[in-house]
């Protein structure tokens, strides 16, 4: 499920025009309530000691671990939902994943779209379902959705859960970075796995818009990553009330090698080629910047790793993109699917996340990446891992979690316990 972690963040002034260095994010033992799915085909998986725990049977093909087991498992009704890979489809997880990219459905939602300006003059574009001003409590809970690489709005995976989430109540906003989702670009800097503070803001701006609400996240892949990310630097002040992360690469130096083995060349190229796009539409931006850019080598990339070696990595203040991987990881985080070629499993931080008690790591044995073509929506529907999803946020939002508090209860809590603290000491 979801989990949190601290950092410090650097002045959004000095982002404008210079190196950013992102600060170690450190992973507290009490945070904010995370759940984590992968999707996989090797490493640990079935039963584990917590298990017994557990009443009710699950799909013993599922890995389920965390600190949090107890506390979050029974609300999601697993016991009710095996993993069972549509036929043909959803046995090998290229076939998974290229499917799921090309052919799932893609519900019809009207959307508004709010362009925020950051406080580096930088734009990142925030999509809402239209009217749901007019019909929606003030009250209501927001999810805010982080697509992955190069992702947005329009992204059919994105697009099912907010239709899910719309459907039992929940206010949802589609955070698109700069350039995504058609979004418009004004300042030569994109954004990065290692960049928190175009989400710090976005988070910040959501819940001054709805002071009355709990505020959720969810993202996927690089966004799960930024996700994490932000979490841990947040830590305990952190405004948001729980979060999921799925196919998070989490140690992006794996992610970097795995993506040079085999037929995963494939989904390298496809994510150099889907940059290189967006790039070339504000490619203006970055004619006169000098220095360490490598401008042509971006602009002309045949793989990610070319793409931030010419550009990335040099935005924000690395040597190499090499450096620029190993200081970018969210290694407290996550959902999974086991056979995820882009995002491997060896990357999870399987034992941080079994010693967190805020913390739940759900593994698939297949799904491929953003695929999970299983379940009730299979094969052309929403994603198995949609509905597990909603009972988690709604399990939350119900505050019915040992320990769980909305932000309102936890600021009362804190201002109760400093009183009772100054009683004591007079």
């Amino acid at each position: 499920m979801a989990r949190l972690t601290s950092l410090h963040s650097a002045s959004a002034q000095s982002l404008r025009f210079k190196s950013y260095r992102p600060p170690t994010p450190t992973a507290p033992k009490h945070a904010l309530p995370f759940f984590v799915h992968v999707s996989t085909t090797s490493g640990p998986g079935g039963a584990t000691p917590n298990k017994r725990r557990v009443e009710k049977k699950i799909d013993p093909k599922l890995e389920v671990i965390g600190g949090g087991r107890d506390s979050f498992l029974p609300a999601l009704k697993l016991e009710d939902r095996p993993y069972n890979p549509f036929p043909l489809i959803g046995w090998n997880c290229h076939v998974e994943t290229i499917f799921a990219s090309f052919y799932r459905s893609c519900p019809d939602v009207r959307l508004k779209r709010q362009c925020l300006r950051t406080q580096d003059d930088g734009v990142v574009s925030l999509d809402w379902i239209s009217g749901d001003d007019r019909q929606l409590p003030a009250n209501s809970p927001v999810v805010i959705l982080l697509p992955g690489l190069t992702g947005g709005s329009q992204d059919t995976y994105v697009r099912h859960m907010l239709v899910r989430a719309r459907s039992e109540g929940w206010r949802v906003v589609v955070f698109n970075s700069r350039g995504c989702g058609n979004g418009p670009v004004i300042t030569p800097q994109f954004y990065s796995a290692s960049f928190i503070e175009d989400l710090r803001e976005v988070v910040a701006h959501v819940a001054k818009r709805y002071p009355e609400a709990n505020l959720y996240a969810v993202g996927w892949s690089l966004g799960g990553n930024i996700l994490v990310r932000y979490l841990g630097h947040e830590s305990h002040a952190c405004p948001l009330s729980g979060a999921v992360s799925l196919c998070n690469p989490f140690n992006l130096v794996i992610a970097d090698e795995n993506f040079r083995k085999g037929f995963n060349n494939v989904y390298d190229k496809a994510l150099a080629r889907a940059l290189r796009r967006i790039f070339k539409k504000h490619a203006l931006l970055f004619e006169d910047l000098g220095g360490e850019y490598k401008i042509d080598l971006a602009a002309n990339a045949k793989t990610l790793k070319d793409y931030d070696e010419g550009l990335t990595r040099v935005s924000f203040g690395f040597k190499s993109a090499d450096e620029y991987y190993a200081n970018s990881c969210s290694s407290v985080s996550i959902k999974y699917a086991e056979n995820d070629p882009i995002a491997p499993s060896s990357g999870i931080p399987r034992k941080d996340i079994q010693e967190n008690p805020n913390c739940l790591l759900i593994v698939t044995p297949q799904g491929g990446h953003l695929g999970w073509i299983a379940g009730a929506g299979a094969p052309l529907g929403t994603p198995w891992t949609d509905p597990i999803v909603m009972d988690f946020l709604d399990h939350l939002e119900r505050g019915k979690s040992k320990g769980l508090k909305s932000r309102i209860d936890q600021s009362d809590s804190l201002q109760q316990q400093q009183q009772n603290l100054r009683q004591a000491q007079v």
